[in-house]
């Protein structure tokens, strides 16, 4: 088995010191590298191909935002999970909204951590659309509220209409095999409506269907 292939973005050496100690268990992952400032992202990622960064979001001379918001423009770029000290963080949401596959908090259980990395790699989110959910209504983006509802209705407009049906399930935290059973049709079926959604309006993961569903309104529609 490949193993995955993972760098640490951190400007705290004992933090990275922890996670380095933390991930020598895991036989399926590897630590390519290690970076103490976003502004060291791009040429690691270039020179290293990790498979997924786990992103320290405050960093001295580059964030990791700015970081995870570069990175992610780039053709083939690796996962990111950000790691931070805040549930409800501005900077939290913006980067889910840039592509970041999930975050997880500094204080969570070693384990996991290394759980989250296996997810990412896997293709899968590591939160819940629910996680998600409740982050937005925590915190508010910087655009105001109904104009980015009159963009993501755009946006979702561009959708079928078994591809919308998909989307709001999606954003309402069911799995595959329940949006299956909720909409009538076969769990392949799903997966390929999914793969469809991302491909259509240039999203990058599950999160990110869940976010523009929300920001549409269609989560509380019937």
């Amino acid at each position: 088995m490949t193993a995955i292939r993972l760098l640490i973005v951190d400007d705290d050496p004992l933090v990275r010191a922890g996670l380095t100690f933390m991930f020598g268990a895991a036989e399926d992952i590897e630590i390519v590298g290690e970076a103490a400032d976003g502004s060291e992202v791009a040429e690691r990622v270039a020179r290293l191909h990790p498979d997924v960064v786990l992103m320290d979001l405050r960093m001295p001379t580059l964030d990791g935002l700015s970081a995870t918001e570069a990175l992610r423009a780039r053709e083939g770029a690796p996962e990111v999970i950000v790691l931070t000290t805040f549930h409800a963080d501005e900077q939290v949401l913006r980067a889910l909204r840039a592509g970041a596959a999930g975050f997880v908090l500094k204080d969570t259980a070693p384990g996991e951590i290394v759980e989250s990395v296996r997810r990412v790699a896997a293709g899968a989110p590591v939160l819940s659309p629910t996680v998600t959910r409740q982050l937005i209504t925590k915190v508010s983006g910087d655009d105001p509220a109904l104009d980015r509802r009159a963009r993501a209705r755009t946006r979702m407009a561009e959708l079928a209409e078994r591809e919308r049906e998909v989307a709001v399930e999606v954003g309402r935290g069911r799995s595959n095999a329940e949006i299956a059973a909720t909409l009538y049709m076969s769990v392949p079926t799903v997966k390929t409506h999914v793969s469809r959604i991302m491909a259509r309006l240039d999203l990058n993961n599950r999160v990110q269907i869940a976010l523009l569903a929300h920001d549409a309104g269609l989560l509380d529609e019937d």
